[in-house]
C-alpha cells in the first residue's frame, strides 16, 4: 500500500480556492490499489488518517457513513 502525506492546512486552503470537493479529489485519485492518506499539521504529525479504496463503490460506501456519523454530531438543519 503507497502512503502519501498531505499538509492539511494547505490541503484544504487548496481545495476551498479551487472550489473543489475532497471526495471529487479523492475519486479521481483511485487506480485500483489502496492508498493510506496521513494528513499532517504545521509540526508534521499525524492528524489524521484515511485508507483511500481501491474502487469508487467503496469510496461512495464511505462518504455515505461519513455522511451519517457527521450528521449525528452536528445539526445540519
Amino acid at each position: 500500500m503507497k502512503t502519501i502525506q498531505i499538509k492539511a492546512d494547505q490541503f484544504f486552503e487548496m481545495l476551498k480556492n479551487n472550489g473543489v470537493s475532497m471526495w471529487d479529489l479523492f475519486r479521481n485519485m483511485i487506480d485500483g490499489d489502496e492508498k493510506q492518506l496521513l494528513f499532517l499539521d504545521k509540526d508534521e504529525k499525524i492528524i489524521a488518517e484515511y485508507i483511500l479504496p481501491k474502487t469508487v463503490e467503496e469510496l461512495d460506501d464511505d462518504l455515505e457513513t461519513f455522511k451519517k456519523t457527521i450528521s449525528s454530531k452536528v445539526n445540519l438543519n
